[in-house]
């Protein structure tokens, strides 16, 4: 609202600059089925448009992305409820992030366990380190990836696993 009005709250630069907040609106917003309840912020011309639901919009888009992308980043469900209480003014149930989450691990295990060719003539095995975060505490893993390119020629991603160490050994247990 600041940004749309251009001063802030309680500020001088707002008397008599012919529009000024009007309080808060009621909205009711269905997030996976779920409704929810927002209070967007509101000015006397009603000129001021929500960026993140925008008016007579009745559902969240990309909302369980944002939730999968906090989850990624290794936020516990009560963080994540945390954060988009104070982003949004949203007070999430662990069921809805938990129902977010558990939906796409669903498409990973599909993804697990589905068919792989028989031949692949080009196969690429390489390991990244990367930081992980666990119970709190930052600590290197390494992500073992396969990488094969099929008879048509096109690049499939055959696997990914993540070990605490880099080593030679891995790769002998993957290919046996």
């Amino acid at each position: 609202m600041d940004n749309h009005l251009g001063y802030s709250k309680h500020d001088p630069k707002g008397h008599n600059s012919g529009n000024s907040r009007n309080g808060k609106g009621k909205k009711t917003v269905v997030i996976d089925s779920e409704p929810v309840e927002l209070e967007p912020p509101r000015d006397r011309n009603g000129s001021f448009e929500p960026q993140l639901v925008p008016k007579r919009q009745k559902y969240f888009e990309g909302f369980n992305d944002k939730i999968l992308a906090m989850y990624a980043r290794g936020m516990s469900v009560r963080d994540i409820q945390a954060c988009l209480l104070d982003m949004y003014k949203v007070d999430v149930s662990e069921g809805l992030i938990s129902q977010a989450t558990e939906g796409i691990m669903e498409e990973v295990k599909a993804w697990q366990n589905r068919p792989l060719d028989s031949v692949y003539p080009i196969v690429f095995l390489d390991c990244i380190v990367v930081k992980s975060r666990e119970d709190g505490k930052v600590s290197n893993r390494s992500v073992y990836q396969a990488l094969g390119i099929n008879m048509e020629g096109q690049k499939e991603l055959l696997g990914i696993w993540i070990a605490q160490s880099e080593g030679a050994k891995f790769w002998l247990g993957v290919i046996t």
